[in-house]
């Protein structure tokens, strides 16, 4: 009987809130100038698209993502991407982000080159309008991905993350705007 007692006792307490803050890890917050100039917009104008994405500091310190997706001359993405960092994510870890957006469906990407060149690894996620949100993005569930085309057997190893980014390509012309407030790792079992 002791020993089911310990056993619920502990998983009631892996399982808890509690935990789940106690193995998380802020990697950026929003609060000077400074926590977004390494940031940088990349939009479908490289390739011929006329798509404005942009990215500031508010007042409410977070990081805003923002700007008008066209569908014009086979565009259709706006992007801001962090080309690197010391991110030291692990298998089993997940992302978490804290976002307020506009009811529409973003990308996390995930590079595992400094220079962001070749795949990017992503996974979606819906926001709500005008409400802050918790996103959870499991890192082993990113999808190997090079100009919309998926590459299923293209694995990410999380120990080469050199960079991220967010992207909006929803194939919905039209004004958008996603407030960041921080991104975390949590970290899993597997670490």
């Amino acid at each position: 009987m002791r020993k089911t007692s310990i056993t619920a006792v502990l998983l009631f307490f892996l399982s808890s809130p509690l935990f789940a803050e106690a193995n998380r890890e802020v990697l950026l917050e929003f609060e000077t100038p400074a926590s977004i100039k390494n940031w940088r917009a990349v939009n479908d104008g490289v390739m011929g698209g006329r798509s404005v994405g942009r990215y500031r500091l508010t007042d409410k310190n977070t990081l805003e993502f923002f700007g008008y997706l066209s569908l014009e001359n086979n565009g259709g993405f706006a992007s801001i991407r962090l080309p690197s960092g010391d991110f030291n994510f692990k298998q089993g870890d997940s992302i978490i982000l804290r976002v307020k957006g506009d009811g529409r469906t973003y990308n996390m990407n995930l590079y595992a080159q400094r220079n962001l060149g070749g795949f990017s690894f992503r996974q979606s996620f819906k926001t709500s309008a005008n409400k802050l949100i918790e996103v959870k993005l499991p890192v082993d569930q990113f999808v190997a991905t090079w100009r919309g085309r998926v590459f299923p057997k293209q694995k990410l190893n999380p120990n080469d993350i050199a960079g991220l980014g967010i992207l909006l390509g929803d194939k919905k012309q039209g004004k958008f705007s996603l407030q960041i407030e921080s991104i975390s790792v949590q970290h899993g079992e597997k670490n």
